[in-house]
């Protein structure tokens, strides 16, 4: 960090000292020269290079009143690097400060709500610089780099970003699921991939509900009602915001929703196996012809399992029930699975289970089994396949889920340091993002004129790289070759385009709104719908990629400029 903090000062002093500064100019304009004859030979016009769109006298305007400015395409190519490696470390020091505060403090309120929220901040200030100065024709003139920011982020990460990830992170492929660690098939489009787990799938069904903004603001377009627009814009805004709270109260109420629904999927691969456990024990059908269960054998198991005769059966003949069932690769919880079982049948909970609870239970059980499991008949001969059947498909889903014991929280020493530090990270990327935001949208619009390139396709390109932290934590998750690693990156990477489609856009909207500019971004939100709609539809139904999928998301990028540019500049849309 250190050595971040010198190079940011050093590059601080070197562009103080390339303030604008005059020279003999180079013009394509004779007549600006006065010229005179030496009266022997005919008046001579100078040999000058014509580099209009490389070099140029015309002045330009210095941001905050001392920062260097240019006209130029050289000049503007230096200053849109400088100030972009500015934003880059105000978000890397945002990202690092944000990581070491959520390991002092935990999820909760500073994970779910603080955080997300800190990360899309570089994002946030460029569309603020774009669009909150100067006059009004000045911010509709520059609010494109903001659009740029915003799609481009959102195309970079899911096509270049997620694509590169794959190739990095992609193991051997067996029985359709990733093995950790193993990669010998080379460059094999289908044999080589990564698999995810289940919390991957929703966050990128999440990051597809977050369209929903979009599709609102363009409603009017669609309808040709474009007298309705600022309404739209309104609503549009409204329904970000509330976007923006519903999922940071589900970044809050993630982790114990992760607990719930594994324990639930382990309870559910607790009951597979005491079913399976139970169908060795019995000698009839555990199915009658009509698929109903079949109460008469289900009783004979109670007594057999009743090894008092009591009628009832107590946690310890529950225990021995339980603890007679071999699990494969799984860490059971002996009491807990008992205590689990005991609450599904006790009805009466006096701490035993009757006959009439335990053949109740059981046929709960067996009615979920047959509504799970993938076959449809229910017959004798079946029943053994059916039971079967649902183990695989509960290990499976347990599976999914991913495995909750390899978290290792470790101790933070000297906690209050670290967050004294982590604090000091924030203010500091939270102050360099903001104040180097201007001049870069600044260098971005003076370059864009220079070259006679649309600002959208210059912000498109550039500021998605200069702004996105994550580039280079995603690829370290990569390259650990491991399922859980595929998981965190592909989340951290929906989870960052999420936050781009409603905190982003909610800033671009506002801004906007309150600057009563024109809405007329119809090519480049149709793109960001393409993108996050085909790659959300693909993440969310399977989580196991292929090699292959790499080249559909790579094309992406390009096919996604190109659209842009038929709809702008060839269908006319803009």
């Amino acid at each position: 960090m250190e050595k971040k903090l010198v190079c940011f000062f050093l590059a601080i002093f070197f562009l103080t000292l390339a303030r604008s500064s005059q020279g003999r100019p180079i013009t394509s304009n004779y007549s600006t020269f006065n010229l005179v004859s030496d009266g022997v030979q005919a008046l001579q016009q100078p040999n000058l290079l014509h580099l209009n769109r490389l070099f140029s006298s015309d002045t330009c305007t210095e941001t905050y009143g001392f920062l260097p400015c240019t006209t130029t395409v050289l000049g503007n190519v230096f200053l849109i690097l400088v100030y972009s490696y500015f934003m880059f470390l105000g978000a890397k020091l945002l990202s690092d400060g944000s990581e070491i505060l959520l390991e002092i403090l935990g999820p909760g309120i500073i994970g779910g709500l603080f955080l997300p929220v800190l990360s899309s901040l570089p994002d946030a200030t460029i569309i603020l610089a774009s669009g909150l100065s100067g006059s009004t024709a000045t911010a509709q003139s520059q609010v494109s780099v903001g659009m740029g920011l915003l799609a481009g982020s959102t195309v970079m990460l899911l096509t270049i970003l997620w694509s590169t990830c794959l190739v990095v992170g992609k193991c051997d492929l067996e029985n359709s699921v990733a093995v950790d660690q193993k990669d010998t098939k080379i460059f094999s489009l289908t044999g080589s991939g990564v698999s995810t787990d289940i919390w991957t799938s929703y966050a990128a069904r999440i990051m597809t509900i977050s369209l929903v903004p979009f599709i609102i603001v363009q409603i009017p377009e669609v309808f040709q009602a474009t007298s309705h627009s600022r309404l739209a814009i309104m609503i549009s805004l409204i329904v970000s915001i509330c976007l923006l709270l519903a999922y940071s109260l589900y970044q809050i109420f993630q982790p114990w929703i992760q607990k719930r629904r594994f324990a639930y999927a382990k309870h559910k691969h607790v009951i597979s196996g005491i079913l399976r456990n139970l169908k060795m024990l019995t000698q009839g059908k555990l199915f009658k012809e009509d698929g109903k269960p079949n109460t008469d054998v289900i009783e004979r198991l109670f007594r057999a399992i009743d090894q008092n005769s009591d009628g009832k059966l107590s946690a310890a003949e529950l225990r021995a029930l339980v603890v007679g069932i071999q699990f494969e690769e799984m860490d059971l919880d002996i009491e807990g699975a008992v205590a689990q079982v005991m609450e599904d049948f006790d009805k009466s909970h006096d701490s035993q289970v009757d006959v009439d609870e335990f053949v109740t239970g059981i046929s709960r059980w067996l009615n979920r089994a047959r509504q799970f499991a993938r076959s449809g008949q229910v017959q004798d001969d079946l029943s053994i396949r059916l039971l079967n059947n649902f183990q695989q498909q509960t290990k499976k889903e347990q599976d999914l889920f991913g495995d909750q014991n390899d978290e290792v929280v470790e101790t933070i020493e000297n906690a209050k340091w670290h967050a004294y530090k982590a604090v000091f990270m924030l203010l500091l990327g939270t102050i360099i993002a903001a104040v180097t935001a201007d001049p870069l949208v600044d260098a971005v619009e003076n370059f864009s004129t220079a070259t006679s390139i649309p600002s959208f396709f210059v912000s498109f390109v550039i500021l998605p790289f200069a702004s996105s932290s994550e580039v280079v934590s995603t690829l370290i998750f990569a390259s650990k070759k491991k399922s859980r690693m595929a998981s965190l990156m592909y989340s951290e990477i929906y989870g960052s385009v999420t936050m781009s489609n409603i905190l982003s856009l909610a800033v671009f909207l506002g801004l906007v709104y309150f600057r009563d500019l024109t809405w007329d971004f119809s090519s480049e939100v149709l793109v960001i719908i393409i993108v996050c709609i085909v790659m959300g539809l693909v993440a969310s139904f399977r989580t196991t990629f292929p090699l292959w999928i790499s080249l559909v998301a790579y094309a992406l990028y390009p096919l996604s400029l190109l659209l842009v540019y038929i709809l702008n500049y060839v269908v006319g849309w803009s």
